[in-house]
């Protein structure tokens, strides 16, 4: 093609495009038309540009064009209540439930491994030796000791807005580090997973591992589950990138992250549920099975709204993505 003859010949109508772009809304309903068949028009010249001709000068002020002609066609929509409404009864859970081939794996492998490690370290006085000084060690583990202390050292708030916040960043850290072909959330999910393992095999080797699961359950199973969607979706997400399926892959990456980038929001009101319990009833003066039952009803919750409201929207057609008319057009729209 050859591209100055391509530009003389339709320099005009993009010049006639931006000119009516310029007028915002003071159009009549003929130059609405003219607008719309131009933005038409101008679409199938950048797509047909892009795929012929390396002139980024010309295709970035097409696309610059196409994308201010799309904007004033489609119009914007502005968030509301529905939507709000609409990602915590849909997208949210749908986008959960999507990832569960995911994530229930990331869950059974990583407690597995927390389980070994709790094994090894309670089971061999030297790798215990190699984790501390044995005065440290019965410091921590002992009665009153720093591991039943932690949950109440600080005033509750404090506590529970502390704990939200950094399990919330380690949450969204899993959801973006993803992309990076899975490798880094391996590594977060054995980092936890040690950090865990070394606090079961600590107080199994003090004969104290129920207090132990009496301090970490009431909160840990929600906090531990939305680490692990997280985690699971990052996976997703690097996969994504290696094996994006019937779709391009940059599709596929912009879908999986947008429902990735919803991830993120959802996990943070689920951890701040979980940082509520971590800092005003696990260090309550209630009783052990009491904390316990309160950690497993806000678990089975969070399970349920999953699998029956999620289930359901997946099912509905639901993927977890925004609003159609909220994603920007994979390829410019031709008449």
């Amino acid at each position: 093609m050859d591209l100055d003859v391509f530009v003389t010949a339709h320099h005009a109508e993009w010049d006639r495009l931006d000119q009516l772009l310029g007028r915002g809304r003071r159009l009549t309903g003929a130059e609405v038309d003219e607008l719309v068949a131009l933005y038409q028009r101008t679409a199938t010249h950048l797509s047909l540009l892009q795929s012929t001709t390396p002139d980024p000068a010309l295709i970035a002020r097409l696309t610059q064009l196409v994308s201010r002609a799309r904007s004033t066609v489609t119009g914007t929509r502005q968030a509301s209540w529905h939507d709000a409404a609409r990602f915590l009864t849909a997208g949210f859970p749908a986008a959960v439930y999507r990832s569960r081939r995911w994530w229930i794996p990331s869950a059974l492998l990583s407690i597995a491994l927390a389980a070994v490690i709790g094994w090894w370290i309670a089971s061999h006085p030297e790798v215990q030796a190699s984790i501390g000084a044995s005065a440290d060690l019965r410091e921590m583990t002992r009665p009153g000791g720093q591991y039943e202390t932690y949950y109440s050292s600080h005033p509750a708030a404090s506590f529970a807005a502390q704990v939200w916040t950094n399990n919330a960043k380690a949450a969204a850290i899993c959801l973006v580090l993803g992309a990076f072909l899975c490798v880094p959330v391996l590594w977060i999910l054995f980092i936890n997973m040690l950090n865990l393992g070394v606090g079961i095999g600590l107080m199994t080797s003090a004969g104290r591992l129920d207090t132990f699961l009496g301090l970490l359950l009431p909160h840990g199973l929600l906090e531990l589950t939305a680490v692990f969607v997280a985690a699971g979706t990052g996976l997703r997400l690097g996969w994504t990138l290696i094996d994006p399926g019937p779709r391009t892959r940059r599709a596929a990456m912009a879908q999986e992250g947008r429902a990735a980038l919803g991830m993120a929001i959802g996990l943070a009101l689920v951890l701040f549920v979980s940082g509520l319990i971590e800092g005003f009833v696990t260090p309550s003066g209630l009783p052990t099975w009491a904390r316990i039952t309160i950690g497993i009803a806000a678990e089975a919750a969070f399970l349920l709204y999953v699998y029956i409201w999620g289930g359901r929207a997946v099912r509905a057609g639901e993927q977890g993505d925004v609003e159609r008319a909220d994603r920007s057009a994979e390829l410019p729209t031709a008449a």
